[in-house]
């Protein structure tokens, strides 16, 4: 049996495990929000501690909270941060109440911790309170925003990071395939000739475009809301803690943070969320494309267009000896639909706020770390175990290309649309070569047929097809 104590709240009274940092609103939560069986993200709880550290501090040089209480609530706070204490912080992250559960479980903690350094059992509040000394100052409103853009700005670092290392290696690729010639092709057919190298020169631009419009959209997650409070009017702070409380953040957490223009906008809108969210979302789009055109590329390989070759990582089938499949980019296809199916959570969580507070940020923000950490680690897959890989099958794309009727596209300029056309037409039909065709046709010498048909020449050398890596 375990053992209980008795804890008291508003609506009434509660048991709670005897031995736990948490009290009863934490119970209460974990009670009503058995959701989707997964705790809060780590890195949100331990940015949720820093935050409430910093309004210690800046309550304690306010003249609010004295020293003692500060004291016992920093040291609580930076044991927050230097223990996991998985089980005093059991909330599903998807909750009602605006995240109110997930900040009183922090209060309820750091509370208990600091009464216990002080000489007092766990459960009772007389010395610290969750509310009056640990919450000093803040709102549920203010300070789940503010952890929220903290673990964003944390989780995105490491994809900023794995989507540089995907471009240059992208682009170093492009640079080894520079003179493999191949086949262009549109609609899945055969278009005009083009190198190996100048398709992945183009991957490796969309990841750097990937990159900075992320990074873009990350800008407004320096922008808080602590200080607000309830909506954004600042209610229950004072002076010296509504000016200092943004820098003495920003200098605890060495990022950059800056305070909202109008904190009731920043309060009731979460549409800096769904920008994050929507370059995500297009970043993950472009990388399942790229990965589409991987996985026609490498298909065979003997009944495909087996142009390039993929790692092989492990066996394709069950049933069928010999059989690779391209899992890496299966893989980062998924992840594409899985941030694809969370941005129109996070889009649908962000309209649905009503007046001065939206309280759908829990699914929102459990979803958008979800997205991140799932691109993060699915840009570090594909780097490693894929794009590092790739081999051409040099002669097999020369093959292509000599036996394509899209190299008819190189005697229109000469013989005219129209007849062009009847030469690529009857190379179709006789199954032959453009080349021969077109010398069967009188229509062109053999030396002015050579020039146009010379692939190397024709293709554009200029440099700014040619990124440069970062």
């Amino acid at each position: 049996m375990i053992n209980t104590r008795i804890e008291h709240d508003s609506i009434g009274s509660m048991a709670v495990p005897a031995d736990a940092y948490y009290g009863i609103q934490s119970q209460r939560g974990i009670r009503n929000f058995q959701i989707s069986g997964q705790k809060m993200h780590p890195l949100f709880i331990r940015n949720l501690a820093i935050i409430k550290k910093a309004c210690a501090i800046v309550n304690q040089h306010a003249g609010t909270l004295s020293e003692r209480k500060a004291t016992a609530i920093i040291k609580a706070c930076n044991y927050v941060c230097d223990h996991s204490m998985t089980k005093e912080f059991l909330l599903d992250p998807i909750q009602g109440g605006a995240g109110t559960s997930a900040n009183m479980n922090m209060n309820e903690v750091i509370a208990n911790l600091s009464n216990q350094f002080l000489g007092y059992p766990l459960g009772s509040y007389e010395e610290i309170h969750p509310n009056d000394d640990v919450n000093m100052g803040q709102s549920t409103n203010d300070t789940i925003p503010t952890a929220g853009k903290l673990t964003v700005l944390a989780l995105a670092a490491p994809l900023l990071h794995e989507l540089k290392r995907l471009e240059t290696t992208l682009h170093d690729k492009g640079i080894e395939f520079r003179d493999i010639i191949k086949m262009g092709r549109t609609q899945l057919q055969d278009a005009v000739p083009m190198t190996l190298g100048d398709s992945f020169f183009a991957y490796a631009s969309m990841v750097k475009r990937c990159h900075n419009r992320i990074q873009a959209s990350l800008q407004e997650m320096y922008e808080v809301n602590l200080g607000g409070t309830a909506i954004g009017s600042g209610m229950n702070t004072s002076d010296y803690y509504f000016d200092h409380i943004v820098p003495m953040l920003s200098e605890l957490t060495s990022v950059p943070l800056r305070s909202s223009d109008n904190l009731y906008d920043s309060t009731e809108n979460l549409d800096s969320f769904v920008a994050v969210s929507g370059a995500l979302k297009s970043c993950a789009i472009s990388l399942s494309k790229m990965c589409n055109d991987f996985r026609l590329l490498s298909s065979g390989p003997r009944c495909g267009l087996h142009e390039i070759n993929l790692p092989a990582k492990q066996n394709g089938s069950s049933i069928m000896p010999g059989k690779v499949n391209p899992v890496i980019p299966e893989v980062v296809s998924q992840v594409a639909f899985l941030v694809a199916g969370h941005d129109t959570t996070i889009t649908l969580a962000a309209e649905a706020g009503q007046m001065e507070l939206n309280a759908f940020e829990p699914v929102l923000f459990h979803q958008l770390f979800e997205s991140i950490t799932c691109m993060t680690n699915a840009v570090k897959t594909l780097t490693d175990n894929c794009v590092n890989g790739i081999t051409v099958n040099a002669k097999h794309c020369s093959d292509l290309v000599e036996s394509s009727t899209g190299i008819c596209t190189a005697l229109a300029p000469v013989l005219g649309y129209q007849k062009a056309a009847e030469i690529a037409k009857n190379a179709l039909r006789r199954n032959t070569s453009i080349r021969v065709e077109a010398l069967r046709s009188g229509l062109i010498e053999e030396g002015e047929l050579d020039e146009l048909l010379d692939i190397k020449k024709s293709l554009r050398k200029d440099p700014i097809f040619v990124p440069k890596a970062i």
